[in-house]
């Protein structure tokens, strides 16, 4: 877990996007490969952390599944990375009206995007994972 989601203030929510942030930051000198080459991808918690960090650096491209944003992002600027949103049309725990607003949202920010809503719930089949890879492979 993230942070902890039992409580509204979403205690330990600030740290671990810090740590998240570091982190990548960190990739190019433990890897080689440079951000603009990364692609950031988050499940539910850890798609609005791929929402919420991953808006402020110059990745390749973000995949937020079932997913959803903690605030709106303010201090985004463009170019922004490519960004995959897929979400279940029957998700219980992540409502798809909070993948709509995402959806909305970087769209009136002009980012390039791509939305897909699959028929199952929350979860990652294995249509999700195709769709994942075609978007990995134009973006990288």
């Amino acid at each position: 877990m993230w942070y902890d989601l039992e409580r509204e203030d979403y205690k330990g929510l600030s740290q671990s996007q810090q740590w998240l942030t570091e982190w990548l930051k960190s990739l190019e000198s433990t890897t080689g490969i440079a951000l603009e080459s990364t692609i950031l991808t988050g499940f539910s918690q850890g798609g609005a952390m791929t929402l919420d960090v991953g808006l402020t650096l110059p990745l390749a491209g973000l995949v937020c599944m079932s997913g959803y944003l903690h605030r709106t992002p303010q201090d985004v600027e463009p170019p922004l990375p490519s960004v995959l949103i897929v979400h279940g049309k029957q998700d219980t725990v992540v409502p798809l009206s909070a993948a709509h607003r995402v959806r909305d949202h970087l769209m009136s920010l002009g980012t390039p995007m791509q939305y897909k809503e699959f028929d199952m719930g929350h979860e990652i089949q294995l249509d999700v994972l195709e769709v994942i890879r075609d978007f990995i492979l134009v973006n990288t």
